[in-house]
């Protein structure tokens, strides 16, 4: 066994504590985002604190996944069902985010229950990032595609304004209000879907994303 020197040996174990301590910050900024998300939307939308919980987790899960802003889905999710699961629209649209199986059947072999919400969220972001990269990362032109008109993607664009304030963290926001200079760290989701955001978006590890190029 090869023995390590005493300043190696620091340093090694320096590096350690280091990677735990921020592994450690994320989890608990994570933890404090979904608290502030699921608390707001127990207070705003009247949802049950396990539901709200379950949504906002769900929520996390897809935008960090498909690189998306937590507050644009949850625009989407406010627009088109106003956060009920087990709604229902024209073409036969499902859930949280509408999701209109005949239109995405090959994002829909493992989904037993489109009305359940990790489901949902998990297929809608999906196709909006399917959409946003046949796009080339124009995010107005993707959520264009997916609600079929500018007056919905503008609409979206503004919704999520409503929900910078508790998807998004505080060092963020102020990382994209230096970034961008013009948009606030309230307003930064506003200003976002004008831009090209190609470079913003990374492909999920797992490629369910074929399908999503299809009408919605």
């Amino acid at each position: 066994m090869r023995r390590l020197f005493p300043q190696t040996y620091a340093m090694s174990r320096l590096l350690c504590l280091i990677l735990l301590s921020l592994g450690l910050a994320q989890s608990a900024m994570a933890e404090e985002n979904g608290d502030r998300m699921s608390v707001y939307l127990t207070k705003k939308f009247g949802l049950a604190k396990e539901k709200a919980e379950k949504i906002s987790d769900a929520v996390q899960s897809a935008a960090s996944k498909y690189s998306l802003p937590p507050a644009l889905l949850l625009a989407i999710i406010s627009i088109e069902s106003r956060f009920k699961e087990k709604a229902k629209g024209a073409n036969g649209a499902t859930g949280l985010m509408q999701v209109v199986p005949s239109a995405h059947r090959g994002l829909l072999r493992n989904v037993k229950d489109l009305t359940e919400p990790t489901a949902n969220i998990e297929v809608g972001s999906a196709i909006l990032y399917g959409y946003m990269r046949s796009a080339n990362g124009d995010m107005n032109a993707a959520l264009k595609s997916y609600g079929g008109s500018q007056a919905y993607a503008q609409k979206v664009s503004l919704r999520a304004g409503d929900f910078a304030d508790v998807a998004t963290p505080q060092d963020s926001a102020q990382d994209v209000n230096a970034q961008t200079g013009s948009c606030s760290a309230g307003a930064a989701v506003r200003c976002a879907p004008s831009g090209n955001w190609s470079n913003a978006f990374t492909v999920p590890s797992t490629n369910t994303v074929g399908a999503a190029q299809t009408a919605r």
